[in-house]
């Protein structure tokens, strides 16, 4: 049975008229990379600061270990606070209580954003970091780190 020109036409037209993602819909991901020394390191630029950074090869925290971002003002001025899940919590601890003094690059889809120096052990799972972006451009970042990390709880609690 042949659907009528006319069907053929209006399917065609409705296909035309798809929305295509917006900037709303797209992800925003975060992720952290531990500095190293090691000979495999990838050495990264961060974009205000000119600091070169040489990065072990795999991230350290990825977007499936954030739960939530918050923008979080301290004595510094503006930052995010990544809070983490439970597993990410105690391999974020463990971690930070071996590399002292090395530093936290963040990558916000897949840019280098900012550097946080681990200074002492990280506990409880709460991770502040600057950004290396303007103050106004820092709403939309944790809008669309929320927005991810809402997504990705949804689909794996499935």
């Amino acid at each position: 049975m042949k659907l009528p020109a006319a069907c053929c036409l209006l399917l065609l037209a409705l296909a035309g008229c798809q929305s295509r993602p917006t900037a709303e819909d797209m992800p925003v991901v975060a992720r952290f990379w531990l500095e190293t020394e090691a000979d495999r390191a990838v050495t990264v630029r961060l974009p205000v600061s000119e600091l070169l950074i040489p990065l072990a090869p795999r991230p350290v925290i990825t977007e499936f270990d954030i739960v939530n971002v918050e923008l979080a003002e301290v004595e510094l001025g503006r930052c995010l606070m990544f809070q983490l899940t439970p597993g990410a919590a105690r391999d974020l601890f463990r971690l930070s209580a071996s590399n002292q003094g090395r530093r936290l690059v963040v990558f916000i889809n897949d840019e280098p954003a900012g550097v946080r120096l681990i200074e002492r052990p990280v506990e409880g799972g709460v991770l502040y970091t600057f950004l290396e972006r303007p103050d106004a451009e820092l709403t939309e970042i944790v809008r669309g780190l929320k927005r991810t990390a809402a997504t990705i709880r949804q689909a794996t609690a499935k």
